[in-house]
C-alpha cells in the first residue's frame, strides 16, 4: 500500500524528503492507491480529497494542474488518504455528498446519499408532472436521514411542504442543517419517532400527495456482502432490515397508504433482492392501485411505487 505521494525520496536512515508535489501528481498517486485498495470511485475520491484539502472546487484542480502543494496541505492530505485506504467513506472525510444536484452535509450520523435513492425523487416528479395541484404538494419523508429526499423534492416543487421523520435525533440534526443550507427549513417540519408514528394525528395525515421512504432494508443474508466502507462506518440502524429485509418496508406498504389522499403516491426504496416480495405486499393492499417496481440507474430493481386508489 503506497504511503507517500509521488516524488518522495528517502536517504538511508532519514525521513522522506519531499519533492515538488503538484496537483497532477497527487491526483495520479491517489487514484492509483485507491484503485489498488478497491475503492468504488478512485478518481472521484481523489478529486474530492484534494479539493477539500486545498479549499477549492474540483474544476480548479484541472485549471491549475501544476500547482505545488504546501507542506501543510501534503500533511493533511496524507492523513485523509490513509483513512480512505482503510475504507472510511470519503464523503465523511470531506463532510459533504451530492444528491440530485444538491451539496449536502454528511457525517457518521447519517447514511451517505446514493444515486439509487434518486429513483424515489424521479417517481414523485414524474407523478407531479401529470397531477393537477402537485406543485403545492404535501410530502412525508419517512426515515429521512440526511434529509436528501426532502431537500431534493422541495427544490424541485417550490410550492410543496414536507414533514420529515426519523427515529434518530442525531440524524434529524443533520437533516436540519441541510434544509437550512438550501433555504428550505420554512417549508419542512422535522419529527422524531418510529416509522409512521410521528405522522399519526398530524394535520397532513390522510391528505398527503406523496409518502416516500428509504428505510433500513438490507436483509440479514446479505449483510456479510455489504462493502466494508458501508458496513464498518455508516449507521447500522439505518441499514439492516431484519431476516428478510422487510421488517420496516412491510409496515410502510401496509399502513402507509391510509395517510395518502386518493390519487396520492407511495414510493418505498428496497433491496433489489427483495423488491418483488415488497411488490407482492403492495399488490395485496386494497387501498393501492398501479403497484410496480422501479429500477435505478444501474438497472437494479430499487423501489416499490403505487397510487392510492381514487375509490378507496
Amino acid at each position: 500500500m503506497p504511503t507517500e505521494p509521488p516524488g518522495t525520496t528517502r536517504s538511508a536512515g532519514a525521513d522522506p524528503v519531499p519533492a515538488r508535489w503538484t496537483t497532477r501528481g497527487l491526483l495520479q498517486w491517489m487514484t492509483g492507491a485507491f484503485k489498488g485498495a478497491g475503492l468504488d470511485s478512485p478518481r472521484l475520491f481523489a478529486e474530492l480529497l484534494l479539493a477539500h484539502t486545498i479549499g477549492c472546487d474540483r474544476l480548479r484542480l484541472y485549471t491549475d494542474v501544476d500547482r505545488p502543494a504546501t507542506p501543510l496541505e501534503r500533511e493533511n492530505l496524507r492523513s485523509l488518504v490513509m483513512r480512505a485506504l482503510k475504507h472510511e467513506p470519503v464523503q465523511y472525510l470531506v463532510g459533504e455528498a451530492w444528491f440530485y444536484t444538491l451539496p449536502l452535509h454528511v457525517d457518521e450520523r447519517v447514511l451517505v446519499p446514493r444515486s439509487s435513492s434518486e429513483t424515489l425523487v424521479e417517481a414523485v416528479l414524474s407523478h407531479a408532472r401529470v397531477t393537477p395541484g402537485a406543485d403545492r404538494a404535501l410530502i412525508a419523508d419517512v426515515c429521512c436521514g440526511s434529509g436528501c429526499l426532502t431537500a431534493a423534492l422541495l427544490k424541485q416543487l417550490p410550492g410543496a411542504r414536507a414533514v420529515a421523520t426519523d427515529c434518530s435525533e442525531p440524524a434529524l440534526e443533520v437533516a436540519q442543517m441541510n434544509l437550512h443550507r438550501h433555504g428550505l427549513d420554512d417549508r419542512a417540519e422535522l419529527r422524531c419517532g418510529d416509522l409512521l408514528g410521528p405522522l399519526l394525528g398530524h394535520p397532513m395525515a390522510g391528505e398527503l400527495h406523496y409518502l416516500i421512504a428509504n428505510p433500513p432494508y438490507i436483509p440479514d443474508f446479505e449483510w456479510d456482502d455489504v462493502p466494508e466502507n458501508v458496513r464498518g462506518f455508516e449507521p447500522t440502524i439505518a441499514l439492516r432490515g431484519g431476516a428478510d429485509g422487510l421488517d420496516l418496508v412491510r409496515p410502510l406498504l401496509t399502513d402507509g397508504p391510509a395517510l395518502l389522499r386518493p390519487g396520492g403516491l407511495l414510493a418505498v426504496e428496497t433491496a433489489s433482492s427483495t423488491a418483488r416480495a415488497a411488490l407482492t405486499i403492495a399488490q395485496a393492499n386494497p387501498l393501492l392501485d398501479e403497484a410496480r417496481v422501479e429500477s435505478d440507474l444501474d438497472g437494479l430493481e430499487r423501489a416499490v411505487v403505487a397510487v392510492r386508489g381514487t375509490g378507496s
